[in-house]
């Protein structure tokens, strides 16, 4: 998607990808003036995330890429097309945002994506020598009165070369990329789970296979707060999935930041075709400084909810979108994270 924004702001995304064994299917739907060599894009980011090698499940110069793409349906285009832009798709959009960190996130699922951050670049820097790419994370927080208190358990499975003792990987992960992570959340009663069956060489597609949308809780708040179910990934903006998700975030955070909630979830629900929401609600879970009333005319007052809008309040059509495919869409600098409307929301609530 980003290829084809790059080379024309307009164009209309859909594009779903499924990895298995050698070979990569990229499929669905797009029109633009732009020309995308799918095959070589593919083995790029395959090649950037490490599959150098057969053994790790994939290899990017001799796997295969298959690609099925039409364009999109005249039946939706004529909806988003219109005079006023219309939503890309019907469904519920939701954002979230607590105090439990610096990004406005829930703790939980911040520190799951710090250790992959953490287990990558050690990785890619030669840190732990026998990583292979596939990884991944889950952090257990105890809460007490609503606040974190401390880590409870802590998973992290990592693909490695053949022959590496489980005890080498258990040491170099537990010291390595939990501890600096999580340690300060961490006592003695803490679980450390690494590769919890004992091995885990044979990984990537190779094990498993991959679809696009597969972790749309891993993309958002990590269970936190809730989700209308469709995925981000390969959608352009005019998609309501991916751009109602990020503006819903972004009202959310700068109401939590403007300090009238310590917890807030907003809901946004649309209409195929149709620009305006139809219904927009605000949830603080009694957290609320000012009826939660005011708080949702505030928020209908001074946030954009018209597709057309939100992509011109965010510059959406360009190509930024890359940088989602790891580690969640939101806690990171994109635009709907900027928390620019804060003191405007507190100034008028009278706080």
């Amino acid at each position: 998607m980003d290829e084809a924004l790059r080379q024309d702001p307009e164009s209309r995304v859909a594009i779903e990808t499924g990895a298995k064994n050698g070979g990569v299917m990229v499929f669905g739907e797009m029109t633009t003036r732009g020309y995308v060599d799918v095959p070589r894009l593919a083995r790029s980011v395959l090649k950037d995330i490490g599959y150098t090698k057969s053994e790790y499940g994939i290899e990017w110069e001799t796997c295969s890429v298959w690609t099925q793409i039409t364009e999109q349906s005249p039946n939706i285009a004529q909806g988003v097309d219109q005079k006023e832009q219309g939503a890309g798709d019907q469904g519920m959009m939701f954002g979230f945002a607590c105090c439990e960190t610096e990004e406005l996130m829930p703790l939980p699922i911040t520190l799951a994506h710090r250790l992959t951050m953490r287990l990558a670049e050690a990785r890619k820097r030669g840190e732990i020598i026998y990583l292979r790419p596939d990884g991944k994370s889950q952090v257990t927080v105890e809460y007490e009165d609503g606040k974190p208190k401390r880590v409870d358990a802590v998973v992290v499975s990592t693909q490695h070369d053949d022959g590496v003792p489980y005890e080498t990987i258990c040491k170099d992960v537990t010291e390595k990329i939990i501890k600096p992570v999580c340690g300060a959340m961490m006592d003695a009663e803490t679980k450390i789970f690494v590769n919890p069956t004992g091995s885990f060489v044979r990984g990537g597609p190779y094990a498993d296979a991959g679809v696009t949308g597969r972790k749309i809780i891993v993309d958002t708040y990590g269970g936190m707060g809730r989700h209308g179910g469709g995925c981000f990934s390969g959608k352009d903006p005019s998609k309501v999935d991916r751009s109602g998700a990020y503006v819903a975030r972004y009202m959310a955070k700068n109401i939590v930041a403007a300090g009238l909630a310590g917890k807030c979830e907003v809901q946004i629900a649309y209409a195929i075709g149709v620009a305006k929401p139809v219904s927009i609600l605000v949830e603080c879970f009694g957290t609320e400084k000012i009826p939660k009333e005011r708080i949702e005319e505030l928020a209908m007052k001074h946030f954009p909810v018209k597709p057309a809008d939100i992509i011109a309040h965010f510059a959406l059509k360009r190509p930024l979108y890359r940088k989602t495919a790891a580690y969640g869409h939101f806690g990171r600098d994109f635009p709907w994270e900027k928390t620019d409307k804060a003191e405007l929301l507190r100034r008028e609530a009278g706080i």
